[in-house]
């Protein structure tokens, strides 16, 4: 079973026996007839190697908070020394590096701390001048910490449904929410390409368009945590190798973000401009 994440996708750690995760991706990771790091594979198929000890959950929770706190320095850093002069080349700078380079680790073999490190920099310029820029357009700064408290709260509802009540990550409803993931990152790409030519078709505004792309991102948000949640726990549970904790922690910062920048619109457009 596949996370439609494509960050914990690349890994088949986070995917025992199920085969490569993207075409042409070695069998890293793949659990033998004991588990990872089983006597009954080759070298190559077993989980973490000998000199690493295993994923932990614990692991993830650092590199994820790591992650996070650059994306919030950054973020801040960015808000408060952006000069209004050079904010648009900026806000599209960071929008594109955050892009290029989630790209690169996505398909990376072996995730880089460092480079995670710098998409989280860039992810920061983006989120610091997008979300300053929102809360002008409401005329109130409190909506930036309305949201990441929602953001917060929606993530750790997420995870307790899917921790408590069992949730059952089926290959349907994986299918499902890959597809709807596939088709609404489509659309903002068409949608990116449109603007370019002076086309709007509303659903990158703040008007009703706007709020209903804005509800079906968030809510593509949340199905996605799920299904990280689930090849997170699946990777720790047959012994992924403690490095592919940095992309757990990564595919995790994608979806936070995500969810983030949706819960934000929806509120900036609930609330109105001044």
């Amino acid at each position: 079973m596949q996370s439609s994440n494509p960050v914990l996708n690349r890994s088949s750690a986070f995917a025992p026996g199920h085969g490569q995760a993207y075409p042409g991706a070695a069998p890293y990771g793949q659990p033998g007839p004991q588990g990872y790091g089983g006597s009954g594979m080759p070298p190559q198929y077993r989980g973490a190697p000998a000199a690493s000890r295993p994923m932990t959950m614990d692991d993830v929770i650092v590199r994820t908070a790591a992650t996070l706190g650059v994306v919030t320095v950054v973020a801040a850093i960015a808000w408060n020394t952006i000069p209004d002069t050079i904010v648009t080349p900026v806000f599209f700078a960071g929008m594109l590096a955050a892009l290029a380079i989630g790209l690169v680790l996505s398909f990376a073999r072996r995730v880089n701390p460092a480079l995670v490190m710098v998409y989280a920099a860039a992810e920061g310029v983006f989120l610091g001048i997008g979300s300053k820029f929102i809360a002008n357009w409401v005329g109130d700064p409190g909506i930036i910490v309305q949201a990441v408290l929602a953001t917060l709260v929606t993530a750790g509802l997420t995870l307790a449904t899917y921790k408590y009540f069992a949730i059952k990550v089926t290959p349907k409803f994986t299918r499902m929410v890959i597809i709807g993931t596939m088709g609404f990152a489509g659309v903002v790409v068409i949608n990116l390409l449109l603007s370019l030519f002076g086309v709007q078709t509303g659903i990158g505004g703040f008007g009703a368009m706007g709020l209903i792309f804005a509800a079906i991102g968030a809510g593509l948000a949340v199905f996605n945590l799920i299904l990280d949640f689930d090849m997170i726990e699946q990777g720790v549970r047959h012994g992924a190798p403690q490095n592919e904790a940095w992309r757990a922690a990564f595919g995790l910062t994608v979806t936070l973000v995500w969810l983030y920048w949706n819960i934000l619109r929806i509120l900036a457009i609930l609330r109105g401009g001044d």
